[in-house]
Formats: structure tokens, C-alpha cells, sequence
């Protein structure tokens, strides 16, 4: 089976905007920063157009991962089509934010935290990219990187 054609830097980038403004969930990866203990979970997310939001739980392996080492790697879409975010994370309690970002988290995830049963538990997190890989096959991996140190390079 032949690969497709590698996407210009541009098209790549046009699809991974629509990924992150479209797609529902995505992967966390964070580790513990004492032990270096990796965590994988899928979480559902928003796009703002500068930051990724999602929640899980202050005392699962992600939250407390994530609230003491304030970094996250993100995975989005199948292998063969995946897009890479990596950057630091700010954890914020439902009373930090405001109506609205509820309202629009939940219309946009589908799913609205504030419903669970263990609502207060839940601690929502906030990536700002800092590097954005996108890549489909091996002829992609050559200009893979899409965003360095948090400017867009195409």
C-alpha cells in the first residue's frame, strides 16, 4: 500500500486547526514528577483558538500529574493522522471560571463536569501550545513541526 502524498506545511496546519476545533477528546499524557511515572488518559476538550480546556478529577493519576508538574503532552486524532501539542498547563478551580466558559466547554465537549455526582473533585486544566507536531505518514515526519516555542511556523 502506497503512502498518500505528504501535505504541505499549510494544509497540515489547516488540518489541524480543524481537528482541534471539531474533534471532542483527545489524549493526556503527564508524568509524575517524583517517579517519572507516565499516565495516559482520554479527556474531552475545547479549543478557544489559543488554549485547549479540559477537567478530570484533583485525585486521579492525571489531575495530581498534572497540578504538580504543570506540563502535558496531547495527542489528537487516529495514528496515521495524529497531531502532537506539548506545553504548560494551568489548573483552575469551576469558581475561577466564568458562566459562559462552562456553558461553552459543555456545548462544545458534550459533557459538562459540573453534573457529576463528584463535581467538586474536578480541577480544570488549560494548555497553551508551546510546540504542535502533525503527521501522517512517514513522508510527513520530515517538517513535522508545526509550532515552536508557541509561534506558528507556517
Amino acid at each position: 500500500m502506497a503512502n498518500p502524498p505528504a501535505r504541505s506545511a499549510e494544509e497540515r496546519k489547516r488540518d489541524t486547526l480543524h481537528r482541534l476545533e471539531h474533534d471532542v477528546d483527545l489524549w493526556v499524557a503527564s508524568a509524575d514528577p517524583e517517579t517519572a511515572a507516565p499516565f495516559l488518559v482520554p479527556l474531552s476538550f475545547a479549543w478557544d483558538g489559543t488554549d485547549l480546556l479540559f477537567a478530570t478529577t484533583v485525585v486521579s493519576p492525571t489531575g495530581r500529574n498534572l497540578g504538580a508538574s504543570g506540563q502535558a503532552r496531547i495527542g489528537l486524532g487516529p495514528t496515521r493522522d495524529v497531531v502532537m501539542i506539548d506545553g504548560p498547563v494551568r489548573a483552575h478551580t469551576a469558581e475561577e471560571l466564568s458562566e459562559e466558559t462552562h456553558a461553552w466547554f459543555a456545548e462544545s465537549s458534550g459533557w459538562d463536569p459540573r453534573q457529576q455526582t463528584n463535581s467538586a473533585d474536578y480541577r480544570w486544566f488549560r494548555l497553551t501550545p508551546r510546540r504542535i507536531q502533525a503527521w501522517r505518514e512517514s513522508n510527513e515526519l520530515k517538517g513535522r513541526d508545526l509550532m515552536r516555542d508557541g509561534k506558528w511556523l507556517v
